[in-house]
């Protein structure tokens, strides 16, 4: 039987999209915001585009989603993936228009990019490399190549162990966190053309 992949639907605006990049590589998804159908998912993806503080209360607004993805992750095991404003939901906090607590899943803040080259401009938009860290060069999901971001926050881990890959934009930023069976990305697979469905099909086969 197929595995079911969840797609939290808490009213982000990449869903779809992610959705359809999904069911591209083979993926049986179920969009959900129904804390029993997340409980009983083999691996949870989470979207996000637009504000932390308008995703983070979003996300608590569907009432029981946040204490079911944790049981699933945290006692279950099952992978999880964060996307874009959904990996900085991991963030322990926010700091876009005042502070927002996030899951606080992987330690650390999210931070307005401040460019040490004043010629480069905010957001962060386009193509650009991931370039893995030393301790994550053989990780089973992530790996080097280009993809696709749009941000003007960036993910500040207090731990570099939990940082899996960088890019640069004026300066190095955070392209993806991981700890155990939690991964986020800052870019967008489903708009990274091969390079995310290749992404999204190793996160379907990852058993960390």
């Amino acid at each position: 039987m197929a595995e079911v992949i969840a797609l939290v639907d808490y009213g982000a605006g990449n869903l779809h999209s992610v959705e359809n990049a999904l069911k591209r590589v083979g993926a049986k998804v179920k969009v959900t915001a129904d804390p029993d159908v997340l409980r009983a998912a083999d691996r949870i993806v989470l979207p996000g585009v637009g504000s932390f503080g308008a995703c983070a209360a979003g996300l608590r607004a569907e009432k029981g989603v946040i204490e079911a993805m944790r049981e699933r992750v945290f006692v279950g095991g099952a992978p999880f993936l964060g996307i874009c404003v959904g990996m900085q939901l991991l963030a322990t906090r926010g700091l876009e228009h005042g502070e927002t607590d996030g899951l606080d899943w992987i330690e650390g803040e999210v931070r307005l990019i401040e460019p040490t080259d004043t010629s480069v401009k905010v957001p962060h938009m386009g193509w650009n490399d991931v370039a893995m860290t030393p301790h994550a060069k053989m990780h089973a999901v992530v790996e080097p190549g280009e993809a696709y971001f749009l941000h003007s926050y960036h993910f500040h881990a207090n731990s570099g162990k939990d940082v899996l890959a960088m890019t640069d934009h004026g300066g190095g930023l955070v392209a993806a966190v991981g700890r155990d069976n939690i991964l986020g990305v800052q870019f967008h697979p489903e708009k990274s053309q091969s390079y995310g469905l290749t992404l999204l099909s190793r996160f379907l086969e990852w058993k960390p």
